[in-house]
């Protein structure tokens, strides 16, 4: 099965699921299951052929991780479902092997984040709500350092007056340029 195998297997087939995930969070402002549940799936089944049972158990273990982080995010008001389940799909097909691919979860988990401030700090440029949304992201901090993580009443993902980012994109983004690095340290 080793045929099938390459360094880029992995971050390819991970970008390729976020690009599709992204492309129905623009047109639709949804992920639906039908995207994230098979992408899900697909990554166990492509560790278990490639790797056996242990990588399928890393892969599901990195899956989990970052379906996790992203869950708090969810929790807190702050990004959709869809983003956690197209993220757990992503970790899920993009980790593994014995935890030698855990770097390349960990790349797109930090590339997403920074991806995903950069284009929110753009639309707030874009929209004149610059100023707005950093006296928003105070509000935020303010509110779950004495809520936790129960949702900010007027800044959350619910309320459409809010600036809101398709996070797919930025997703989508931090995949694509794991797999850029990982074809440059693989060329």
């Amino acid at each position: 099965m080793a045929i099938f195998y390459s360094e880029l297997t992995y971050p390819a087939t991970a970008a390729t699921c976020a690009v599709i995930g992204a492309a129905c969070d623009v047109k639709t402002r949804r992920i639906p299951n039908v995207i994230t549940m098979p992408a899900f799936l697909f990554g166990l089944l492509l560790h278990l052929v490639i790797g056996g049972w242990m990588q399928l158990l890393y892969a599901l273990i990195a899956g989990l991780a970052c379906g996790l982080i992203f869950l708090v995010f969810y929790i807190a008001g702050g990004m959709g479902a869809g983003d956690v389940k197209l993220m757990t799909a992503v970790g899920c097909i993009a980790g593994g092997a014995n935890g030698v691919y855990f770097n390349t979860v960990a790349s797109i988990m930090v590339l997403t984040a920074i991806c995903g401030g950069v284009m929110a700090v753009v639309l707030a440029l874009v929209r004149g709500r610059l100023q707005q949304t950093l006296m928003n992201v105070g509000e935020l901090v303010t509110h779950h350092a004495s809520k936790g993580l129960q949702p900010h009443p007027d800044l959350n993902v619910e309320n459409a007056k809010t600036l809101r980012l398709p996070y797919a994109l930025a997703i989508a983004c931090g995949c694509l340029l794991t797999l850029f690095l990982a074809y440059k340290g693989a060329a």
